[in-house]
């Protein structure tokens, strides 16, 4: 399920604000609720409990909603950022400053920046949501979403960035009209 969700955010969160905000909010509450050993059942329960109450709220506010789905997307990478800065245990009080900085800038970001950093930030986001949902589904690739020594947390982390930079490109591309940005014109043949 959080491979799925981070799929759709990291390839195609910028395409609308709702799905982002849905995305987002599922992301944010299954990796909060997964830093401190939750069961299954809790991690969806989490997830879409984080799902809803996002899409409730942005709903609401509507007029702040690129302000929401940046804290949102804040808040899964910072839920990333904080498990890879505490090998073995995590604890409550560290891993709730480390959220809430990054959510907190994330959201300041995307209220400035709008649809650019909105792209950078599902991007991100989808792409923690990703490595968490390999790690869960293949037992061998459990490293990439847990490192345990400092190879594996490099290479979790340059496949973390790839991964987000494809989330990018993909994104960039398929909605460039949405972001603004003009397709390149093709050079035409010189005789």
């Amino acid at each position: 399920m959080i491979l799925a969700v981070g799929a759709l955010l990291c390839f195609y969160g910028v395409r609308s604000v709702h799905l982002g905000v849905i995305a987002a909010g599922f992301g944010a509450g299954w990796m909060i609720s997964s830093l401190f050993n939750a069961t299954g059942l809790t991690l969806f329960l989490f997830g879409l409990i984080g799902g809803v109450s996002a899409w409730v709220v942005c709903s609401l506010i509507f007029k702040f909603a690129a302000f929401f789905v940046g804290g949102l997307s804040g808040a899964v990478a910072g839920a990333r950022i904080a498990d890879l800065v505490q090998p073995g245990d995590n604890s409550w009080a560290a891993s709730a400053i480390i959220i809430v900085a990054i959510a907190v800038s994330a959201a300041f970001f995307a209220d400035k920046y709008r649809a650019r950093a909105l792209l950078w930030l599902t991007s991100i986001g989808g792409a923690s949501m990703i490595l968490i949902g390999i790690g869960l589904t293949f037992e061998r690739l459990r490293w990439i979403d847990s490192p345990d020594s400092a190879i594996t947390s490099i290479t979790s982390n340059a496949v973390w960035v790839a991964l987000s930079v494809a989330g990018w490109i993909v994104q960039r591309r398929l909605f460039a009209d949405r972001l603004g940005i003009e397709p390149r014109k093709k050079a035409a043949p010189q005789s």
